[in-house]
């Protein structure tokens, strides 16, 4: 059984060598470098501080800039109308709180209150989502620096100059919009078919299970991006409609891959050159007859007819000009209305277990940095507490490796910041400066976490050097403070929580087992005595299904991924249940070929078979959960029949191997 990309494991020779969790947030990213990204940047941070000085009032133009830099840090969105939310609520949350911490400046124990009492609730609103996260994190950075800072007066004028600096980047965003329009959209959907292609392409090799990963994640975007605007122009843009019917015509052939897979040798080139050809004319937006010539044989086996029916279909439905609005169903469900969703998300952070730990752990981490900096005398002290925040995210990553990896990045950020504290003067020098360091910060924060803290440190201490004039004597106060921070949330946020030493990895990867046996018996279902629109309703929900776990998969891996940058015992218990991550994929894998198969003619599986490898799948579930004794498993697995005679024996072979590699590893 492979286990394709299983983490790398680094012999280590010599002590001083890091190990390989902290290399791992040390090695950049090969991401491309986002030069429209860094253009904003430099003039969205620039411009203000120019103005400021133009107009003799620089601490107003550094105010400006920092609600800017909040916005360019927020900005990682395609389509114009994510941006608009990921800019434009968190700004909203941000305002909030700098008026806050304006409100309890130098009110000593008064602000440590109002802090805690904030980061509880930054945290607490952290777990709903992607733009309740940043708009969390936002709540608290901008309510630590209004309670640390002395901010011009009246109290409203530092959130109005914040939220102008934010409204300005999405302004410069924006300025794209007319020309592009459905670009970021449309762009996702063709990048689908070019995913899918390199996974047709690779069928049959070494390299499928890489594609495979790609084209989930090219999906889930693609999907994230049509449904989500298609949830307010509903029936309303041919356009959208166009793009989502293109989307749907993909799933048949995702389908289908796994088939082609199974039989072990390439396919022929013309198949995948004919989806590269489909990906050009999603993204020209061009129509013709859909007529396909790939001068293949007739199809003979159940994966060929559904490869060949798949592509037709796909190819008929790229070139419609016009599909019916009213005839393209939402393979993944159409968002919730607001109302319903913003239900759902009161109830998930009242009620769930993990808001109120995040919150709390965030609480008393703040909490104990406004303490100490109340009680000891430290030099710009709000940076402990701000150091805090930026770490004590785990939805960004491993709280312990972003610790280590943040004072990494502080002292290389010191570095430059020195040489700019020191060498540059004050004045209308800081403008082209700016213009280079914030340029810098969307082209390093794709490299990691360290690169993006270095980045961004220079910026933050021109932009307090202009607030307080202390030029140089900035630098070692600002390494200090983060230190301390580190520190705090090692200790009080990290090493005091039993969860950060017991694993939950294995939780996590028992609930995916328990899916995949779920997915195999709702594959299976039969289907007699149902009329022709029920079944396709059936096969809708199957769709919705192996989409779900597809994705829930997604979300495992990345988890685990995110587990292997922890230190021991995380990292090693998250290496040791990696293959078997890869192994229930290829679970999932084999039960939509097997569904393929007969869907294409191959005779349909005894209920008690799809029961019994349901049962299987269970059994395993419960060992990984419960983490017991495995041996019952080496012997459970029964005879399969030969592959002519059986459907579901490539699944047999699939199951019992991740049953096996449960057995090696427990």
């Amino acid at each position: 059984m492979s286990t394709d990309q299983a983490p790398p494991e680094r012999s280590r020779s010599h002590p001083l060598i890091p190990p390989e969790w902290l290399l791992a947030g040390l090695r950049p990213s090969a991401a491309p470098v986002p030069w429209a990204a860094a253009a904003r940047a430099g003039i969205g941070l620039a411009a203000p501080l120019a103005v400021g000085w133009i107009m003799d009032e620089p601490e107003y133009g550094a105010l400006v800039s920092m609600g800017a830099l909040a916005a360019v840090i927020g900005d990682t969105a395609d389509a114009y109308r994510m941006r608009v939310y990921n800019i434009a609520v968190p700004q909203f949350f941000g305002a909030v709180g700098v008026a806050l911490g304006t409100l309890v400046y130098g009110h000593g124990w008064v602000a440590v209150a109002a802090l805690t009492l904030v980061a509880l609730v930054s945290g607490m609103i952290s777990s709903i989502g992607t733009v309740a996260s940043v708009s969390g994190l936002l709540l608290l950075l901008n309510a630590v620096v209004g309670a640390g800072l002395a901010m011009p007066e009246p109290w409203w004028t530092a959130p109005v100059l914040l939220t102008a600096g934010g409204l300005f980047v999405l302004l410069l965003t924006l300025l794209g919009w007319p020309l592009r329009g459905r670009g970021p959209e449309r762009a996702a959907v063709a990048a689908t078919y070019r995913s899918l292609a390199d996974l047709l392409e690779a069928a049959g090799g070494p390299t499928y299970e890489e594609r495979r990963q790609e084209v989930t994640q090219a999906l889930n975007q693609a999907y994230d991006l049509v449904l989500g605007r298609r949830a307010r122009v509903h029936g309303r843009s041919p356009v959208l409609v166009r793009l989502l019917a293109q989307l749907n015509v993909v799933i048949p052939l995702v389908e289908a891959a796994p088939a082609a897979h199974q039989r072990g040798r390439p396919l022929p080139p013309s198949i995948p050159a004919a989806v590269r050809e489909l990906a050009e004319a999603v993204e020209e937006g061009r129509t013709g007859t859909g007529e396909l010539d790939l001068g293949l044989a007739p199809p003979s086996t159940p994966s060929e007819r559904a490869i060949e029916a798949a592509l037709r279909h796909a190819a008929a439905i790229v070139h419609t000009p016009d599909p019916d609005p009213y005839n393209v169903d939402d393979r993944l469900g159409r968002p919730a209305a607001l109302r319903i969703r913003v239900r759902r998300n009161v109830r998930d952070l009242m009620f769930s277990r993990e808001s109120w730990r995040y919150g709390l752990r965030l609480a008393l981490c703040i909490g104990l940095a406004q303490s100490l900096v109340s009680l000891v005398e430290v030099e710009r002290s709000y940076w402990v507490a701000l150091t805090v925040t930026f770490v004590l995210k785990p939805d960004f990553g491993s709280v312990f490796s972003r610790a280590v990896l943040r004072a990494l990045g502080t002292a290389g950020g010191l570095v430059v910041a020195a040489a700019v504290l020191s060498e540059v003067p004050r004045g209308g020098w800081d403008v082209p400066v700016m213009v280079v360091l914030g340029a810098l910060i969307p082209i390093f924060s794709v490299k990691g976490y360290a690169f993006q803290t270095a980045a961004i440190t220079p910026v933050i201490l021109l932009l307090s050097d202009l607030l307080n004039h202390q030029g140089f004597d900035l630098v070692r106060p600002r390494l200090l403070d983060s230190l301390i921070g580190c520190a705090i949330t090692l200790i009080a946020g990290y090493l005091l929580w039993p969860e950060s030493w017991h694993s939950r990895v294995g939780d996590r990867l028992a609930h995916a087992v328990d899916d995949a046996a779920r997915y195999v018996e709702r594959a299976f279902r039969p289907d007699l005595g149902i009329d022709e629109d029920r079944l396709r309703a059936a096969r809708v929900v199957r769709v919705q299904a192996r989409r779900r776990i597809y994705r829930d998969m997604s979300a495992v891996r990345s988890e685990f991924q995110r587990a292997l940058t922890e230190p021991p015992p995380t990292g090693t218990r998250a290496a040791a249940w990696w293959p078997l991550v890869v192994a229930v994929e290829r679970v999932v894998d084999a039960t939509t070929a097997a569904r393929v198969r007969v869907d294409h003619g191959a005779a349909g599986p005894p209920a008690a078979e799809v029961a019994a490898i349901a049962g299987e799948l269970r059994e395993l579930a419960a060992v990984v959960r419960a983490d017991r004794d495995p041996d019952s498993l080496r012997d459970a697995v029964p005879e399969g029949e030969d592959e002519d005679e059986g459907v579901l024996e490539p699944l047999r072979q699939e199951v019992a191997g991740a049953r096996a590699i449960a057995s090696a590893r427990l």
